[in-house]
């Protein structure tokens, strides 16, 4: 007996209607961001697949092929993970505070024999999921002003802090934007954001001066002036900006960046890869990889707009808020508007984890897609 005799004509007729629903635009969009990202690692090898082009497009075939398996996912089951996801993510973070293996200074990592993980990024859909689960049960009235929103407040600060204890200031930092933004989404008072806002404002100070490590406090003094120790703690900004400029409209040309090439450029495959692509193709490089950016964050959003169930929508919504804030931070930091973090580019640099996040991130929204029409539960078993 064949396999497909043992599958109903019904089911198989439900999983070509489902596969048809998948957002190709979207899919085609996400190869070309991480297909420039191969082109970008093959120049600055220099014009070689190894150590990172070739590795980059394995890794990314592998996760499309599980964004399309996670896109078949029942919104239902979704919801279902949503909170244990999170629950494992948490006790993940936990063990990498009590075993964690330390690299530059930071205890960020599990080494689990066979894959190094990095649980910070686990979090982000797991804080995702949670939250879009929490305000799918509660009220509007009770999303806009209500002593329940001291669920969501910790479930954003509880990782915020362990996050930060690694230290991991970049993460943290998305970690509490997307947070904010799915509450935002949720219908948060605009009383509240404002007062929040001002809070915010008046708490960085004594944040910078007490909370911070020395280096982080060190990396936000060499963003106001980088040119006071170009030659030490300002060098990536200065050489990410000498990258910038040299670029000019078109940029020098493919493989003729001297900042990557020559090893003058930091990190140049991770966090400051726009910054290559910036010197070798230029402005124009630069803004036809922001519109496929922008245009993937347009799409997502949308998806989101069409869902039938609260909790779709948040989860799309704050999956999306991710991806945007991962290319506004990296964007920011590589043109010196911003302090050094370590967010990458996402696609578009080197690095599994992040690539890995990404992607489920985008099987979340695709998933959402897929079961637009579908009704999620709330726990007391009401449709919302």
């Amino acid at each position: 007996m064949t396999a497909s005799a043992l599958t109903r004509p019904g089911e198989r007729d439900r999983f070509t209607i489902k596969f048809g629903e998948i957002d190709w635009p979207l899919v085609a969009l996400l190869c070309l961001i991480a297909g420039a990202g191969a082109v970008m690692l093959y120049s600055i090898a220099p014009s070689s697949w190894e150590p990172w082009a070739a590795k980059h497009l394995i890794r990314f075939a592998l996760c499309v092929a599980m964004m399309l398996v996670l896109s078949m996912l029942d919104l239902r089951v979704w919801f279902a993970l949503a909170y244990p996801v999170y629950g494992a993510a948490l006790a993940l973070l936990v063990a990498v505070d009590l075993v964690g293996e330390v690299s530059l200074g930071a205890q960020r990592w599990l080494d689990l024999g066979f894959v190094r993980l990095q649980p910070s990024e686990i979090m982000k859909i797991g804080l995702v999921l949670a939250l879009a689960r929490f305000y799918h049960a509660i009220s509007a009235a009770e999303a806009k002003w209500s002593w329940k929103l001291l669920g969501p407040v910790l479930l954003i600060l509880v990782p915020v802090t362990l996050v930060m204890h690694q230290p991991d200031l970049g993460t943290a930092m998305l970690l509490i934007m997307t947070g904010g933004a799915v509450m935002v989404l949720a219908g948060l008072s605009l009383r509240v954001i404002a007062g929040l806002a001002i809070a915010a404002a008046v708490a960085i100070p004594p944040v910078i001066l007490f909370v911070l490590h020395d280096y982080q406090r060190e990396r936000i003094l060499t963003f106001m002036s980088p040119e006071a120790d170009p030659s030490g703690s300002g060098y990536q900004i200065v050489q990410s900006k000498i990258a910038l400029g040299a670029g000019g409209l078109l940029g020098r040309g493919y493989g003729l960046g001297s900042q990557s090439r020559l090893d003058f450029l930091p990190e140049k495959q991770t966090d400051f890869i726009f910054a290559t692509l910036a010197e070798e193709f230029g402005f124009v490089g630069c803004f036809s990889m922001l519109l496929l950016y922008s245009l993937v964050i347009f799409i997502s959003l949308r998806i989101a707009s069409i869902s039938h169930s609260h909790f779709g929508r948040l989860a799309a919504a704050g999956v999306t808020a991710t991806f945007a804030f991962y290319v506004l931070i990296n964007g920011a930091m590589v043109m010196g508007l911003a302090p050094v973090v370590g967010i990458p580019m996402p696609l578009l640099s080197y690095g599994g984890t992040v690539m890995l996040t990404v992607m489920i991130g985008f099987g979340l929204v695709q998933s959402v897609r897929v079961h637009r029409y579908s009704e999620v539960t709330s726990g007391k078993g009401t449709l919302l």
